[in-house]
């Protein structure tokens, strides 16, 4: 069961941590890069992330997720906070053989079940700084990222005012703010997703998200 209404909109930032740009040996972006992820991504806590038969590279991505709780366009930096309703753990599952083989992200993020998000919405005030909480990955009892947000390129109030800048943001509307070094496809060996795994998603004073791994 989702924590949140179901989004109108899933808008993620691809490349926003400096060690996972080291990681990956790439210059930092200047701008932020958004991707998008559709509603059939989405799963709550305990639900399984299932891999679809033609996927051979399951990946894990810890992420900050960022629930808006008010209509902005062209919102200034300055006031982006204001309209953020709160922050709640998601995970950016993502078929890494699709996404490099196509050039672009849209099928490789968006299989079915592959955002899980939860286990509950933080109301944003219970944050008081976004930019400095520690985040990490757990497969099957391994740690595999642990980072903190305060290595994100570009925080919370520039992707709302990034974002608002080419559309309206809405209420629900939810932002992945990108995920720190340590994904599976980038390490040596790599370690990919597998049935049988559980993968838990833990942001300091947001909670921590299961889901188990099964296969399509």
């Amino acid at each position: 069961m989702l924590p949140i209404e179901r989004p109108g909109k899933i808008i993620c930032v691809g490349l926003n941590y400096r060690d996972h740009a080291e990681e990956q040996g790439v210059e930092l972006p200047k701008e932020p890069l958004l991707f998008a992820k559709w509603g059939n991504t989405l799963i709550g806590p305990g639900e399984p992330i299932v891999i679809p038969p033609l996927v051979t590279k399951c990946d894990y991505e810890a992420e900050l997720g960022v629930v808006m709780g008010a209509r902005v366009k062209s919102v200034s930096k300055e006031n982006a906070f204001e309209a953020v309703r709160g922050y709640i753990c998601a995970n950016d599952v993502s078929a890494r053989d699709l996404q490099f083989s196509d050039g672009q992200w849209t099928r490789g993020k968006s299989p079915d079940t592959f955002c899980p998000i939860g286990p509950a919405l933080v109301p944003a005030a219970e944050i008081p700084d976004p930019h400095n909480l520690r985040i990490r990955a757990i497969v099957s009892g391994e740690v595999l990222q642990d980072s903190t947000t305060a290595n994100l390129i570009f925080g919370v109030d520039e992707i709302v005012g990034h974002i608002s800048q080419t559309m309206t943001l809405e209420p629900g509307d939810l932002i992945l703010t990108g995920t720190p070094a340590g994904v599976g496809v980038f390490r040596d060996p790599q370690r990919l997703l597998q049935p049988g795994d559980e993968v838990t998603i833990e942001i300091e004073g947001v909670g921590e998200l299961t889901n188990p791994v099964v296969a399509g």
